[in-house]
């Protein structure tokens, strides 16, 4: 439950009941001293938490943002159960059941990463209660199955995962994440996944994770973007070479995988009526390389899709 790592607004806890389990999300719930009457929802990536948006949330809440930031099940300090069946449309149901618990009709729905792939999967199902979708190179943009990479078990996924260590997370994130820079203000974010892997709960955090590498890998969204009916900005650092099974296939097909230029164009060409941002220097996490071009970029393109 992320013990010893504070987050930078109060935690508050939806309590709801889900596949015969009780369980509970942890959110974050941004208030603004002068609404402009619109709510945003973040959803974080696979290796992200509702803290890691905090300065997307404070940029939000200076311009009158109501902001809704929630843990997902199986992340971070939200429940991990002992038996849960992973699916988009199952995270989605449960963000729309703390949205209605808040008595939010409608928002703004802003997703990362895995958190591109959610808020996919939530437009698609809940289309009137999406005012705007953002995707923040998300992944799911292809079909790594489609391209050749082999089906791990969720057995196989776990001992991966119980592999993870504070320099493999760093690594990885220096690469895909930052261009292969670094910066003391990332390590926090590094601290922040690699303890839950260095705490006695090391096999429950790490079996929860190989679940959602199943549901990641198995469930991609890219042949239902032609079907998104609300409006839908896509913001890509083009830099970014995340594709998950890499390491499994061939250097010719891991030529193929991730090639984010030419995703971002497609993508956004298979979406209705799609804007695109681009960021040519920038890598997988924009917002958290370089927030002030990402969120001069972000809250000019929302306040144009509110004109």
């Amino acid at each position: 439950m992320l013990e010893g790592f504070d987050y930078p607004a109060p935690v508050q806890k939806f309590a709801f009941k889900s596949q015969q389990l009780e369980m509970h999300m942890a959110y974050l719930d941004i208030k603004p001293e002068k609404p402009n009457g619109h709510v945003a929802v973040l959803l974080h990536g696979k290796n992200f938490c509702a803290a890691t948006w905090q300065s997307t949330y404070e940029v939000l809440q200076k311009y009158g943002f109501r902001v809704i930031v929630p843990d997902q099940i199986g992340f971070c300090k939200s429940s991990k159960p002992a038996a849960y069946q992973y699916s988009f449309q199952q995270l989605a149901h449960n963000t729309h059941a703390l949205l209605n618990s808040l008595g939010i009709s409608q928002a703004t729905v802003i997703g990362h990463s895995t958190g591109g792939m959610l808020a996919t999967r939530y437009a698609l199902m809940f289309p009137q209660s999406v005012k705007q979708l953002v995707m923040v190179n998300p992944i799911g943009l292809e079909d790594w199955k489609a391209m050749g990479v082999p089906s791990l078990s969720i057995d196989q996924w776990y001992q991966r995962e119980l592999q993870v260590t504070d320099e493999r997370i760093r690594n990885y994130e220096r690469m895909t994440y930052y261009v292969n820079e670094w910066k003391p203000e990332y390590e926090p974010w590094v601290q922040m996944i690699a303890g839950m892997f260095r705490g006695p709960d090391k096999p429950t955090v790490a079996w929860h994770s190989a679940l959602l590498y199943d549901m990641i890998f198995n469930q991609p969204v890219v042949y239902e973007f032609p079907l998104l009916k609300v409006p839908t900005l896509l913001m890509m650092g083009e830099k970014d070479n995340t594709a998950i099974g890499k390491d499994l296939v061939s250097p010719e097909i891991k030529a193929q995988m991730g090639l984010y230029p030419e995703l971002a164009r497609r993508t956004a060409k298979a979406i209705p009526g799609a804007k695109l941002v681009l960021f040519p220097d920038l890598g997988h996490a924009p917002q958290m390389q370089n927030p002030q071009r990402f969120h001069t970029a972000l809250v000019n393109s929302l306040l144009a899709l509110e004109d």
